[in-house]
């Protein structure tokens, strides 16, 4: 029960990755708030988890509105006191599209989505942690580090949580704030089901991304989970400023591909 006491907003709760912290924070005995556009599905985690015996709440949110998100953060704090942990998980990956493809105006919607949220979830969230002497965790991804192909835009929203992370971790230091990004490489989710049913064997494609990982298999959304609950907790009270990359050894494997050859 390490996180017992603690409250913690989810941006992106109901599915994917947020759903598996959502599970994970709660089972370690946290209350959860969780924020998300789909209503429907929003009030269905929430009722999972009251049914089983934990505290949380679903706020319908959208993570681009500068409102939106005070008002996520407004709600959590005056139903339960405090704020101990924002999570900002919410975002996107679109098709894989070169810079030639991509408009100035689709990347700046993406920049908006993955990288202005994240911006607005730590900015209205630190005036409440600092009363909790809490912490930020920023969902980015491994390709922030090592690149990818045809995702210049998504690239570099990435990219940018892991500077804003780090920026983030100095400033709040003295304060006892802790900021820390998590950069997973495949995780099962239903956006990588989606990725997987637009290609022509559904089944092979899922195979050859486990495979980009020398553990033979992407990561569950609770084993992000718990990488995310650990960050949460007093812990990791001596991690900040920190992108941790829970990723089976996938950056591993350009050593591996150039050693078979």
């Amino acid at each position: 029960m390490k996180l017992h006491g603690k409250v913690a907003i989810i941006t992106g709760g109901s599915k994917g990755i947020g759903l598996g912290c959502a599970r994970t924070f709660a089972r370690h005995g946290g209350t959860v708030v969780l924020a998300a556009r789909g209503r429907e599905v929003g009030e269905a985690v929430q009722q999972e988890l009251v049914d089983a015996g934990h505290t949380a709440l679903f706020v319908p949110t959208d993570v681009t509105s500068q409102s939106d998100v005070q008002s996520l953060i407004d709600t959590a704090v005056e139903r339960f006191g405090r704020l101990d942990c924002m999570v900002n998980n919410a975002g996107w990956h679109p098709p894989a599209m070169t810079i030639d493809q991509t408009s100035v105006e689709d990347y700046e919607q993406l920049l908006r989505l993955n990288l202005t949220s994240t911006f607005m979830g730590c900015k209205f969230a630190v005036p409440h942690l600092r009363k909790t002497r809490g912490s930020i965790i920023n969902m980015s991804s491994e390709v922030a580090i090592i690149g990818q192909a045809a995702a210049p835009g998504y690239v570099t929203t990435k990219a940018g949580q892991i500077g804003l992370t780090r920026a983030l971790a100095l400033d709040l230091a003295p304060e006892g704030i802790r900021v820390n990004a998590v950069c997973p490489a495949g995780v099962m989710t239903p956006l990588m089901q989606d990725w997987a049913d637009s290609q022509y064997d559904p089944t092979a494609a899922l195979e050859t991304v486990d495979s980009w990982h020398p553990i033979g298999r992407m990561a569950t959304i609770d084993e992000i989970g718990e990488v995310c609950a650990f960050l949460a907790s007093d812990e990791a009270a001596f991690i900040t400023g920190q992108a941790i990359c829970p990723d089976g050894g996938a950056a591993l494997g350009y050593r591996r591909w150039v050693a078979n050859q």
